[in-house]
């Protein structure tokens, strides 16, 4: 371990914890960066490297690769003297100040820390998911459902809670017809938000049902759904498969040393980053289950690093 005690360690290495790294490199604080070794089962960049293109990040009028724009935020970080190790944290140690921070290559000590790891999609692994993940299977509607490939087109929802019905009624925007799959036969969503799906002319439901494989040659072209009474199999057409079944925030190395709300999230106080452990500061989709986008996810960052700045200063 170093004898060396950090200012300020970030993990994470997504739009939250690279905006927190310029923030913080550019106030003087020599931030480290741990990026992570495909922890989550993601590459360094984190959910943004799945997505093939970003059409809603500002400042990118004909829209952004997804893997070029986290590039392009690495390249920022580094260009301000951030210092990057491609390592996943394992363990931390919050007890005491400096606290301990133990990845897969070194032991580090640091006075402040921001927790930046994300939260990776729930996925089904269907065959067929990982050929057409990103081509025409997607986790974020919100994201993804403005695409080309999706306009004018037949997509499905798989999913029954808030999420799925708010992604559903979004997509109702570009395609043709919303098809929602659910595997039992109600939903568990908000009344409210239930009647408007239902009664959208566009949304068509298929209770009782799970998907079991997504079919297609060069694109998606449908998915082969069962009926989980009576067994019965068919093929829906369709061109999009969306995925509305939650997200697991990475937190399980925390190992119950920060307050986490009851499916993971780590907690702060209203209008910080702040976290129950005071100078560890929580930033991202880690901590936010409700907008999950990149912009939200950099505004948290910039927020977390101004916190832990002022701090530092106290």
């Amino acid at each position: 371990m170093s004898d060396t005690i950090e200012k300020l360690v970030i993990i994470g290495s997504g739009p939250a914890g690279h905006t927190a790294a310029i923030y913080a490199a550019r106030a003087n604080l020599s931030p480290l960066m741990f990026e992570g070794f495909l922890a989550g089962g993601v590459a360094a960049g984190g959910q943004l490297t799945t997505t093939t293109e970003v059409e809603n990040y500002p400042g990118f009028p004909k829209g952004v690769d997804g893997p070029q724009l986290m590039d392009l935020f690495r390249e920022q970080s580094l260009r301000f003297e951030t210092r990057i190790h491609t390592e996943t944290v394992e363990k931390l140690d919050l007890s005491q100040i400096p606290f301990q921070v133990v990845s897969s290559g070194r032991k580090v000590l640091t006075k402040s820390l921001i927790i930046a790891t994300g939260a990776t999609a729930k996925r089904l692994s269907i065959p067929g998911e990982e050929q057409f993940w990103q081509q025409g299977i997607s986790a974020c509607a919100v994201c993804d459902g403005a695409l080309p490939i999706f306009r004018n087109k037949t997509l499905v929802v798989i999913g029954g809670g808030d999420t799925a019905v708010e992604e559903a009624t979004h997509l109702t925007k570009f395609g043709t017809k919303v098809v929602v799959v659910h595997r039992r036969n109600s939903l568990r969503a908000s009344k409210i938000m239930q009647k408007r799906l239902l009664s959208h002319p566009k949304i068509e439901m298929q209770w009782d049902s799970v998907v079991e494989e997504a079919l297609g040659n060069e694109g998606l072209t449908g998915v082969r759904i069962r009926n989980v009474k009576t067994h019965e199999s068919k093929i829906l057409a369709a061109e999009g498969l969306f995925y509305a079944i939650g997200h697991i925030p990475n937190t399980s190395f925390l190992d119950g040393q920060l307050k986490l709300d009851e499916t993971g999230y780590i907690v702060t106080k209203p209008g910080t980053t702040q976290t129950s452990v005071n100078g560890v500061f929580a930033a991202g989709d880690v901590q936010d289950k409700v907008w999950r986008q990149a912009v939200t996810a950099a505004g948290t960052g910039c927020m977390a690093s101004l916190e832990a700045e002022r701090y530092l200063a106290e």
